[in-house]
């Protein structure tokens, strides 16, 4: 399960890149209940997204050439560069180099073989965010990709990960977890096959309390629904939906873990 204790590998921070960060903080704010505040005139007009106060994400204008509004999932690592380095020999590519962001940690944008995005955050004063697995805030982070073997293949030479089949409704389902600790308890996310036509990529989940209610909030709101709500067995209520800019993230109410 998702911790702020985090390990190598674990997802520690995620980000919005948005044509419009007004328009897209407004949307957030009446679909999940964030407020945005700016981290000030240097930082570029990224700002960071906050849950009663606490730190879910972040929010910036699109700074790559030709990309589009998506969100970025970022991964602890000790060693930016190192694993940037580790990612050019593994197939992968850096899209941007590893840089400091001020005082608060180094990072680098980056594409795994099968054309998933993703970042990699290497903490100094900023670990990432304040609050993962409750209500507004990050609960799973789920890669769609075309090659489930290679996938595993490439993210567990990079970070360590351990894999876990599981069969689920009408498919195979593999869980992810970090290096440490025990494997179900270290638990973060998973991987499926991309469904055809589907982009590669990461897309995270949000935990709420009434999915159906976030899906009308949303709607009213300027984003779509990919996928309506529904119950999976053992795992929880969920659906998939976009942004007005075309971003696809997920909600989840989580089935309670067992006593």
């Amino acid at each position: 399960m998702l911790s702020t204790d985090y390990v190598t590998g674990s997802p520690n921070w995620l980000d919005l890149g948005s044509p419009d960060t007004a328009a897209a903080a407004q949307f957030y704010g009446a679909v999940l209940g964030w407020t945005f505040e700016s981290a000030g005139p240097e930082a570029g007009g990224y700002g960071l997204l906050r849950q009663e106060g606490k730190t879910v994400g972040g929010l910036g204008p699109l700074t790559e050439e030709g990309a589009s509004s998506a969100w970025m999932v970022y991964f602890k690592v000790p060693d930016a560069d190192a694993t940037a380095k580790a990612v050019e020999r593994a197939g992968g590519t850096v899209r941007l180099e590893p840089f400091d962001v001020m005082d608060a940690g180094r990072m680098a944008q980056l594409t795994d073989p099968g054309g998933a995005r993703f970042a990699i955050w290497q903490s100094a004063a900023f670990a990432g965010s304040e609050v993962v697995g409750t209500p507004g805030s990050l609960a799973w982070a789920e890669l769609h990709s075309g090659d489930l073997n290679a996938a595993l293949s490439f993210y567990g030479t990079l970070f360590g990960w351990r894999a876990q089949e599981f069969e689920m409704p009408g498919m195979k389902y593999t869980v992810l977890s970090t290096a440490e600790g025990k494997q179900e308890d270290a638990s973060f996310g998973g991987v499926v096959t991309a469904r055809e036509g589907q982009e590669p990529g990461w897309i995270p989940y949000f935990e709420v309390t009434d999915p159906d209610d976030v899906v009308s909030r949303a709607q009213g709101n300027g984003g779509s629904v990919v996928m309506p709500a529904a119950d999976v067995p053992d795992v929880g209520r969920l659906a998939w939906l976009t942004d007005p800019f075309g971003a696809t993230f997920a909600i989840i109410k989580s089935v309670e873990p067992a006593a």
